[in-house]
């Protein structure tokens, strides 16, 4: 089944006046790791704008797109960019402000910093330095991908963007397929197709949602099988903005004892090579690649053995 829920909403901050600038003694200095709103700008938080307020300066991906953010608030900051270019020479810039007492806030352009960006190798310097960081959470599309597809939530794994090339990506999927835990990925639009479909080759046809455009006007939850995604997308055509897939766990399934085990083992051998036999029956049943491999070797030793 196959099916699609549109909603979000631009909605615009609305309240009190907050724009000057006013010192907050609970601000101590440090790193200030605060997140950002992923498409809807009401998603800011308090603490997060009063950071911003207050830093010394606001290292950030791209200037522009926190400066509009900021511009939204009536914040007037000083700002600098923090991104994977140029990272290694303003990351020493950033640690010797954060030496001489100053508030530097780290920002995304949209959600949680160290999420798909450098900041952790700031971070890194900081802890290496003593120096104290502070995180202030909010928006992530990691997260609101998560909570909105219907899947399991009690153990997942974030594996950020998959290898464009397909081969790559093939065998980051053979690692990944074993992990009992929902996945969730980040995916391009003119790539989302092809991914959803190396998905559902790999991991098979498990349950699966694609969102997009979170928290915006036209935001899209579509849920399916990895398959019947793959080919919705394959025939709509790439769609616009970034998309979350989200893949439910491995189904569990108890392990073949070990004459069914050499069962399966010798009635592949028959058919196949031991590489295919192995691969096939892993795939087939979720046992060890070490254990069927190492029996499957011992069954065609034997077998030629009593053939010679």
């Amino acid at each position: 089944m196959l099916y699609a829920f549109k909603g979000g909403g631009a909605l615009q901050p609305n309240g009190p006046d907050m724009t000057s600038k006013q010192p907050q003694k609970s601000l101590s200095p440090g790193l200030h790791i605060v997140a950002t709103p992923i498409g809807n700008a009401a998603d800011i938080t308090l603490r997060a704008l009063e950071t911003f307020r207050n830093a010394d300066v606001i290292a950030c991906e791209d200037t522009r797109v926190t400066g509009k953010l900021l511009h939204l608030h009536g914040i007037k900051a000083d700002l600098t960019a923090y991104h994977e270019h140029n990272a290694a020479r303003v990351r020493p810039v950033l640690i010797k402000r954060l030496k001489n007492g100053e508030i530097v806030a780290l920002a995304s352009d949209a959600g949680t910093p160290l999420i798909n960006d450098p900041g952790y190798k700031l971070v890194e310097a900081c802890q290496a330095e003593g120096i104290p960081v502070t995180a202030e959470p909010g928006a992530s599309a990691v997260l609101a991908a998560l909570v909105v597809s219907g899947l399991p939530t009690d153990r997942f794994l974030f594996a950020g963007f998959l290898p464009a090339k397909q081969a790559a990506r093939t065998r980051t999927l053979e690692i990944l397929r074993a992990v009992p835990a929902t996945l969730v990925l980040m995916e391009s639009p003119r790539r989302l197709a092809a991914t959803l479909a190396d998905m559902a080759r790999v991991l098979g046809p498990r349950a699966a949602a694609v969102a997009r455009e979170l928290t915006k006007l036209h935001e899209e939850i579509r849920r399916g099988t990895l398959d019947a995604l793959a080919a919705h997308y394959a025939g709509a055509g790439a769609p616009k903005g970034e998309a979350m897939i989200v893949a439910a766990p491995p189904r569990e399934e108890a392990e073949p004892d070990a004459d069914d085990l050499d069962a399966l083992i010798r009635d592949a051998l028959r058919r196949t090579t031991v590489r295919d036999a192995v691969r096939e029956i892993v795939e087939a049943t979720g046992a060890a690649r070490r254990t069927v491999y190492a029996r499957a070797l011992e069954i065609e030793k034997t077998v030629r053995e009593s053939e010679s």
